[in-house]
């Protein structure tokens, strides 16, 4: 599976690698991702994510079965 928050939809971005003499370098900003398994009380079984650090944060906010209704709809899931 590629590189990319099933929660939040945040994915690898390129950019460049920048020296103190200006020399430009490609490099690609990842997103802080990690495999977390969840408890999803409506269907009363678990479900594993690879979610970001912010994809977290919202889960925690706002619940998981609304965080993954909001992805379904946006389509990151």
């Amino acid at each position: 599976m590629s590189r990319v928050c099933q929660i939040t939809g945040k994915k690898v971005i390129s950019g460049n690698n920048v020296s103190k003499s200006k020399r430009r370098t490609k490099r690609i900003f990842a997103p802080n991702l990690s495999t977390k398994k969840f408890y999803n009380p409506e269907t009363g079984g678990w479900i594993t994510l690879k979610v970001s650090a912010a994809g977290l944060r919202n889960i925690n906010k706002n619940g998981i079965v609304a965080c993954i209704k909001k992805a379904k709809e946006e389509g990151h899931l």
